[in-house]
Order: structure tokens, then C-alpha cells, then sequence
């Protein structure tokens, strides 16, 4: 069964048909109801009706907002209606090409522009008709991703990354005649936002992003873009550990496992999780050796920090919504052994640690990441060291931020202290303290204080 369209849309086909034209529901939406998923973005194809006309006519209904130069696309509560238009290729990059709305076009044509045959489906609102021109219903429902037109596809190198979300996101097998295009396509024009778009689809949108991360492992997507984490691959690890393999396979598994536990995070955070799960183990093709007769690699974690900033730094990616991704993610790639390492610590590990490495990470984070890190893995093991480790931040009230100081400025002051440098050392030796727990209120503090003005 078709998804509801808007009631707009339906008002909008009516109209677009008693002027004498016709208008489709085109691309992801019709993909979507097809594969049985909710649609989100509806895209509205109007032929038979020319510009100026099309645009008097949408005015009727309201407010009209109208994007492109030689073509028309107008936004209209949320609903994008648009000609059909044709393409040429004209200078490399994404910007390099000629657009032209043409009216006249066949839907054939109208749909050859698309990248995949999934994405050229068209369905009548009004008739429920589906169009169809390149079998794509046919592919989805065989799980398969193929090109509609082989000659054009190269034009823009972006379908490469979108393959690779597609691909994961309705875990569809590639085609053979599109791998080996795929394989050809230079993708030394495309811009660090563009490719950022498609990772974050694949990421957030795919139930298991390791299908769009292995297709791009097969691509030599990785290796040519992101060589940081090519380096991963055939690295080994301790079997006893990770009986799943090296780190390349280890990594595909924790992504996985942090998909399936960014449920109620915003976006910024989902992203840092996942990101996260890229960068986590970056550093063990820079530490790994074979030690007193196992496979090791200390100090991966701080070795980790540059190979996973120069990633970032690929990625164009810095904060998200307001939230510092980037240092999210560098603070979980550093301390992602730390809540395993607190727990089986021969000495109990006492609440300044935990306060100290709130200042880092946000702790909730860090345990829930933790725990895709541990269960990303074949075999069984142990994970609960997370639980008891995010239930001692909890307990401490840390585990979203540090404590606040209690001590500040203002009071140092009214104890003559003068504003300036020996101020922010004394803070800083006050706020030490409270993370000791040798501060534990205002009184603690000024009393404290005074002993350390005195002394």
C-alpha cells in the first residue's frame, strides 16, 4: 500500500492535471513505500505545464519559495514540485553542470538523470500508477543496486559514497556491470561537506552502516579517501581477544554495535558515537607488536589522536547542532579502555579519577560506546565493567560534565585575594581539591582557601 501523500499533494496533482498536465511523486519517496519504510521527503514532478505557468499556478496555493536559474524548483510547505529537466555535463565537480527544465520530456527521460533504478520510480497520486521506466521496483525487491544509465552515472562522482549508503541503508547487493563502474569514477573533485553528507546517511540511516563501509573497503573508497582508516586493515589483534580477526573486521562489528545503541541520543551525539566507532582503534597500526609471545598494542589509544584528527579533518567535521562532535569523538578514541581498566584495577580507583575524566569525555557516552566496543566481538566476554562504571558517575552526579567549581572569583575576593594570575592558581589548586572530595561545600572551600592565602 502506498504511503499517505499530503493532502496538498493531491490538490496539487488535481490541479496540475486540469491545466492540462501531469504531476508525479517521484524518487526517495516512492522507494520508501515500496521497501516498506516510512517516505520523509516528497518530491513532486510536474510535465506538461511550463514555467511561468507551473509558477502562477502554485501561487494559488500559497506561499511559494522558487530555487535555479534555466530550471524551477519550488518549495511549497515542505513539498518540492519541479519540471523534468535534463543535464549535461559541462566542468568537473558538483557545480560543473547545465540544468534546463523541459516540460515536453518523456518520464523515460524525465527518470534517466537519476543515479540508481531504485531512485527512478515515479507513482500518480492521483491513479496510484506506477512508472517505472528502468525496472528499479524490481531491483528493490531483489535487493539489488544498479545504475539507470551507465554513460551518465560518471558525470557526478558523489553516487559513488551515495552508492555506498544506499547500498546499506536497504542492504542491497551492487550489480556487477555498476561495481566495476563504481571502481572507475576519480573522486578527487568531490568537497569534504559533500562527502560528509553521504557518511553521515550512511551512519545514522543504515541499521548496519558495515555493509556501506565494507563496499567501500571492495571500491577503494577507503584507501582513497580515507587512508587513515585503510591502515587498519590486516592489522592484528590478540585472538584470545579478538577471535573476529584484525582490527578492519573488529571495527565493522563496533560500528554495528554503536548503531544499535544511539537510540534516544541527539544528533550530535549519534554522530560522535558512531564516528567514534570509525576512529576508536586508529592508533594500533602505529603500536602493534608481537610482545612476550601475544599480539599487542599499548598505547594505541593517545597513538590513536592523530591518525583520528586527520580523519575529522577529511571529514570537515567539527561540531554538529551545537555540540562538539570533534572533541567528543577525540575524548572517546583516548579513554575508550578506561572504564574496563577502573574496574579491574588492583587498587580501587577512587572518585577523582572519575571526576578528573569527566573534564574529558562525557562519561554516559563513553560507557555506551564502551559497551559497543566490547560487544564487537566474536565470542563471549565480559561487558559489565560498563554498567558498574557508569553507575559510579551517575552516583557522582559527573556523568554529563564535570563538577562545577565551588570556590570562584568572587569569593577569593571578598577574602582579599586581587584579581590576576596568582588568582587562577589558587582556583585551580581549590578546584584540584574538589575533585579530591577534600572540598565538599562552600564552607570547605573558603576554609581551605584561607589555609593556602595564609600559608
Amino acid at each position: 500500500m502506498p504511503a499517505p501523500t499530503p493532502e496538498l499533494v493531491d490538490r496539487l496533482a488535481r490541479a496540475v492535471r486540469d491545466a492540462g498536465g501531469r504531476a508525479l511523486v517521484v524518487g526517495g519517496w516512492v522507494r520508501d513505500e515500496l521497501a516498506g519504510r516510512t517516505p520523509k521527503d516528497l518530491d513532486l514532478e510536474v510535465f506538461g505545464i511550463e514555467a511561468g505557468r507551473l509558477r502562477a499556478l502554485l501561487d494559488t496555493f500559497g506561499r511559494v519559495d522558487t530555487v535555479g536559474e534555466s530550471f524551477a524548483v519550488h518549495k511549497i510547505e515542505g513539498i518540492d514540485v519541479s519540471l523534468p529537466r535534463r543535464e549535461s555535463k559541462a566542468g568537473r565537480g558538483h557545480k560543473g553542470f547545465v540544468v534546463e527544465g523541459d516540460p515536453g520530456l518523456s518520464f523515460k527521460e524525465a527518470a534517466r538523470r537519476r543515479d540508481f533504478t531504485i531512485n527512478a520510480i515515479s507513482r500518480d497520486p492521483l491513479t496510484g500508477e506506477i512508472i517505472d521506466p528502468f525496472q528499479g521496483a524490481r531491483d528493490l525487491a531483489e535487493r539489488r543496486l544498479r545504475v539507470v544509465d551507465p554513460d551518465r552515472f560518471g558525470d557526478d562522482s558523489l553516487r559513488v559514497l551515495r552508492a555506498l549508503q544506499f547500498a546499506a541503508r536497504f542492504e542491497l547487493d551492487v550489480d556487477d556491470d555498476t561495481r566495476a563502474l563504481l571502481t572507475r569514477i576519480p573522486l578527487d573533485d568531490l568537497p569534504p561537506e559533500r562527502v560528509w553528507g553521504e557518511v553521515e546517511k550512511l551512519l545514522l540511516l543504515a541499521g548496519r552502516p558495515s555493509i556501506g563501509l565494507a563496499l567501500a573497503l571492495d571500491l577503494g573508497v577507503v584507501l582513497r579517501l580515507w587512508p587513515e582508516l585503510a591502515a587498519v586493515v590486516g592489522c592484528p589483534q590478540d585472538p584470545e581477544w579478538h577471535p573476529e580477526g584484525d582490527v578492519w573486521v573488529h571495527t565493522l562489528l563496533v560500528v554495528d554495535e554503536a548503531r544499535a545503541r544511539i537510540g534516544g541520543l541527539e544528533r550530535g551525539q549519534a554522530v560522535a558515537m558512531m564516528l567514534g566507532a570509525i576512529c576508536h582503534d586508529l592508533g594500533k597500526p602505529l603500536t602493534t607488536a608481537f610482545l612476550d609471545g601475544r599480539v599487542r598494542s599499548p598505547g594505541h589509544e593517545v597513538a590513536g589522536l592523530l591518525p583520528a584528527t586527520r580523519l575529522l579533518d577529511r571529514l570537515n567535521v567539527h561540531t554538529l547542532d551545537g555540540f562538539d562532535v570533534r572533541r567528543t569523538v577525540l575524548g572517546l578514541v583516548a579513554h575508550h579502555m578506561a572504564p574496563n581498566a577502573f574496574r579491574k584495577s588492583p587498587t580501587p580507583v577512587g572518585d577523582g579519577a572519575f571526576r578528573r575524566l569527566a573534564q574529558k569525555v562525557d562519561l554516559e557516552l563513553l560507557a555506551r560506546f564502551c559497551l559497543a566496543d566490547c560487544r564487537g566481538r566474536t565470542g563471549t566476554f565480559d561487558c559489565s565493567a560498563m554498567d558498574w562504571f557508569l553507575e559510579r558517575a551517575r552516583r557522582l552526579g559527573i556523568e554529563h560534565a564535570p563538577p562545577k567549581p565551588i570556590v570562584l572569583g568572587r569569593h577569593l575576593i571578598e577574602l582579599g585575594v586581587p584579581p590576576g594570575p596568582e588568582m587562577g592558581v589558587l582556583l585551580r589548586r581549590l578546584y584540584e581539591k574538589q575533585l579530591d572530595g577534600e572540598i565538599a561545600s562552600l564552607d570547605d572551600g573558603l576554609a581551605m582557601a584561607r589555609t593556602m592565602i595564609g600559608g
